[in-house]
């Protein structure tokens, strides 16, 4: 499995990340987001989750051709598929490099999976930013069950953050995934950003929201510096 890693200039901290494409796979924006995380202090990882079908180091435009071919990728991809992934990242991180937690950070339907993976995987923090299908059956990843039934095992901190004007998540499904966080007593923050929108972390996208994304930016640092 190709993966993009990045280390800091001195000593790692004890929490490896690894960060979960969306779409697109690992473009430059998921490079930008290990790098800044790797110059925070921490060993970073973005896999290519889409490498039993995808070319390596391969990514998508942001565009309906990059698109119809990410959901196709997407849609080959099984829910046990994307677990044994993170483990091997996790493996990976733990034996080769030392580090002793491993925190995720996702994005779209990146955000999904790191979700997913934190109810399989001993995940100390996850980050999930606007992570969709989570109370549907609409793709693999949350299939047999809505992956939000599966909320019980997650046993890290996990923060959603997501745009009040996502029209991917409502406000109907947000309250959802508030509701079988709070059941299932999961230690957990919910962030929704007034007039933003889905993906409004990308610089130099239709959707970008710079305040968002700055506010955004300091709270997964500050999640992953927590002792």
């Amino acid at each position: 499995m190709p993966a993009y890693l990045a280390r800091p200039d001195g000593d790692a901290a004890r929490v490896g990340v690894v960060v979960v494409h969306e779409l697109f796979g690992v473009n430059p924006d998921i490079i930008s987001v290990v790098d800044d995380i790797a110059h925070a202090g921490y060993l970073t990882i973005a896999p290519e989750f889409y490498h039993r079908d995808a070319a390596p180091g391969r990514w998508l435009p942001r565009d309906d051709s990059g698109r119809d071919e990410g959901f196709s990728l997407l849609h080959k991809m099984t829910r046990a598929q994307a677990i044994d992934d993170v483990r091997a990242c996790a493996d990976l991180l733990k034996t080769r490099y030392g580090v002793d937690e491993i925190a995720m950070v996702g994005f779209s339907a990146g955000g999904h999976l790191a979700f997913l993976a934190a109810t399989q995987v001993p995940v100390s923090r996850v980050v999930v930013l606007y992570g969709g299908w989570l109370t549907s059956t609409d793709i693999p990843l949350s299939r047999p069950e809505p992956t939000l039934t599966l909320a019980s095992g997650i046993t890290g901190k996990l923060l959603y953050l997501v745009g009040e004007s996502d029209k991917l998540i409502d406000e109907e499904e947000r309250g959802e995934i508030a509701s079988a966080l709070q059941a299932a007593n999961i230690t957990h923050e919910m962030v929704t950003y007034p007039g933003a929108q889905h993906a409004f972390f990308w610089p130099g996208t239709p959707t970008f929201d710079e305040s968002a994304r700055n506010d955004a930016r300091r709270r997964i640092l500050a999640l992953l510096a927590e002792n």
